[in-house]
């Protein structure tokens, strides 16, 4: 240090301080989704070894792991809020996005937003034709997660820490496999549906063609005690398919009896939840 100034010397240690409590301090307080970015940013190739190891626990044995499910029930009322006020804004809008083609990518694109960060822009950029009644989620925001934008399970399994990236979670899933890995059976019943859960059905035990439908409950859009599912149809023929919305009425003497949600109807796989709202029984 010979030829510095002393008080120069010092003024350059209480800077180097000040920088160490700041960061040290932004870490602790930094907001959920922050931290997220911060620990996948540290996260290696082998998870375990991480100098801030994340919860790689699987409390249900079913793939999804504990650091994706919403712990807090105020989050898991949330989800269900956006989940299918976006499900059922697609009905009313003239052009649907491009990526909604078919049963399986309205649950796709309902359910990642539903985990974005509602804020002005992207309220903006939606147009939503009702103002939501709900909070936002606070645990996360797709896709500020370990996963990245790669949330829905494509393999079978429970959750493994090489899952992280080893090609075991992907942005794109179909019906069989959103059914499959991504949720849980909670029976046949419709009585134990709740808005947000999902209805499974397969055309036979040999078919590879799966379907989904989304129940509402009560519509945010049009008031009143009716209660109501809503799905894309998929490409029939030279059309595109389209989305839409039926009535508990109108599900339950649909014409075609495959998709119809009866314990008798072999077709009919049962009522779903998604593996992220375990234990909102």
């Amino acid at each position: 240090m010979r030829g510095v100034p002393r008080w120069f010397a010092v003024l350059c240690v209480v800077a180097f301080a000040v920088a160490v409590c700041a960061f040290s301090l932004h870490r602790t307080f930094a907001p959920a989704s922050s931290k997220s970015q911060l620990l996948r940013a540290e996260l290696p190739g082998d998870a375990v070894s991480s100098p801030i190891a994340p919860d790689l626990n699987d409390s249900f044995g079913d793939g999804t792991p504990d650091f994706l499910r919403l712990a807090d029930s105020a989050d898991r009322r949330a989800f269900r809020g956006w989940f299918t006020l976006l499900a059922e804004s697609q009905y009313y809008k003239h052009k649907l996005p491009a990526e909604i083609d078919d049963c399986a990518a309205l649950l796709r694109y309902s359910y990642r937003e539903a985990l974005r960060q509602h804020d002005t822009a992207w309220l903006n950029a939606m147009s939503l034709p009702v103002p939501p009644r709900f909070g936002e989620i606070r645990q996360y925001h797709y896709p500020h997660t370990l996963l990245g934008a790669d949330i829905f399970r494509v393999r079978d399994g429970s959750f493994q820490g090489d899952d992280v990236s080893d090609g075991a979670f992907a942005e794109f899933a179909d019906a069989k496999t959103l059914w499959r890995d991504d949720t849980y059976s909670v029976g046949r019943n419709l009585e134990r549906a709740r808005p947000g859960d999902l209805l499974f059905f397969r055309q036979t035990e040999e078919s590879t063609t799966y379907h989904a439908m989304i129940f509402l409950g009560q519509s945010q859009l049009e008031p009143g005690p009716e209660q109501y599912f809503i799905y894309h149809t998929g490409p029939q023929g030279k059309s595109p398919g389209e989305i839409r919305r039926l009535t508990m009425s109108e599900l339950m003497n649909f014409p075609d009896a495959r998709w119809r949600p009866v314990a008798s109807n072999p077709a009919f796989l049962g009522v779903s939840r998604w593996n992220i709202l375990r234990g909102d029984q």
